[in-house]
């Protein structure tokens, strides 16, 4: 397949950016260090920006700050990354779909999917389960019962929807994400658990990408909800009955338990977790492997942990976080401070 073609002026037209320097032909895009003349390159993170003056690339996308450390022709912009994110795209492969149910397909009678959609072979749709027009379901797929999958949604392959799940339009899940799966409910009752019944379901809104391998609980009495436009890496877990707000993000193998609400605008980094019942405000920041134990009520950056240290040195600070409070304690005004 041919490498789709655009100039350098129609890109900056198309995505409001400013051309400096000649006109290029672009065949696609690539790293400061590796690309070629018929390639875009960006510059976003300064600690590259001595690579401007080798850098072979035909056109490179950057802030004004930083086009004087340019000799050929650059795109300016506000947000380079993005903006190269945005182009990138144009030379991204898409894969076809042809509409339609695969003959190894199989679909419950009451079942209801548009002939616009596409089923891939091996998928089976539950009892009804609508799948709306565009939508994309790959090979391997299971759709359980009373599942909803809007308008384009694409479910990559060997995607799980449990029970009582509903997409809204556009989510994108990958490679083994599953969805509407039990929450961890139990009970003790006379020295044993019982299971309490998870009765709940999953709400995704629209634009919402899902990470492979990752899972979200269905809730025990209302929905898990995800609103618009949140994005999960691969392999996390959030519990029954969480809520995240519009346009969070989560890094890789994060963890949120039970019913924690998580606001609008959040990152959260990998391998971070939030405990149950817990609320985390719009606009906040956790860094990775922080865990969060208490509510977070003001936007910022939190974080948590001991950096990483030379083994030998981890070994005595660890030995001496067990005298802390003995040392405090000895501090002048301290046993006052602790009352």
């Amino acid at each position: 397949m041919n490498a789709p073609a655009y100039t350098a002026s129609m890109l900056a037209a198309r995505f409001g950016l400013e051309l400096r320097g000649e006109d290029h032909a672009i065949t696609g895009v690539g790293t400061l260090a590796d690309a070629g003349p018929a390639q875009l390159a960006f510059l976003a993170n300064p600690r590259y920006r001595t690579q401007l003056v080798d850098t072979r690339a035909g056109v490179v996308v950057l802030r004004e700050a930083d086009v004087q450390g340019r000799q050929g022709s650059a795109l300016i912009a506000r947000d380079p990354y993005a903006a190269y994110a945005k182009i990138a795209a144009l030379f991204e492969p898409k894969p076809t779909f042809a509409a339609g149910v695969h003959s190894t397909a199989c679909v419950d009678p009451t079942a209801r999917v548009d002939p616009a959609a596409s089923i891939g072979p091996h998928v089976s749709i539950g009892a009804g389960s609508v799948v709306a027009a565009g939508a994309r379901i790959g090979p391997g797929c299971v759709i359980g019962d009373a599942c909803v999958i809007g308008e384009d949604c694409e479910l990559v392959a060997r995607v799980t929807l449990v029970t009582r799940v509903r997409l809204g339009k556009r989510v994108l899940l990958h490679p083994g994400v599953v969805l509407g799966a039990d929450g961890f409910g139990i009970a003790m009752d006379a020295g044993h658990w019982i299971k309490v019944p998870q009765l709940g379901g999953v709400a995704i809104g629209d634009d919402c990408e899902i990470g492979a391998n990752t899972t979200i609980d269905r809730g025990a009495l209302d929905d898990t909800i995800l609103e618009n436009d949140v994005r999960l890496d691969n392999q996390i877990q959030i519990g029954h009955n969480v809520h995240i707000g519009a346009h969070t993000a989560m890094a890789g193998c994060a963890a949120v338990a039970g019913s924690a609400r998580i606001g609008r605008h959040c990152l959260i980094g990998g391998g971070a977790g939030v405990l149950g019942h817990l609320e985390v405000c719009d606009r906040v920041i956790i860094t990775a492997m922080s865990l969060v134990t208490h509510s977070i009520r003001e936007p910022g950056e939190y974080s948590s942990g001991t950096p990483l240290m030379d083994n030998r040195s981890w070994r005595k600070s660890a030995a001496r976080f067990k005298q802390l409070d003995r040392i405090a304690r000895r501090l002048p005004g301290a046993e006052k401070d602790s009352e």
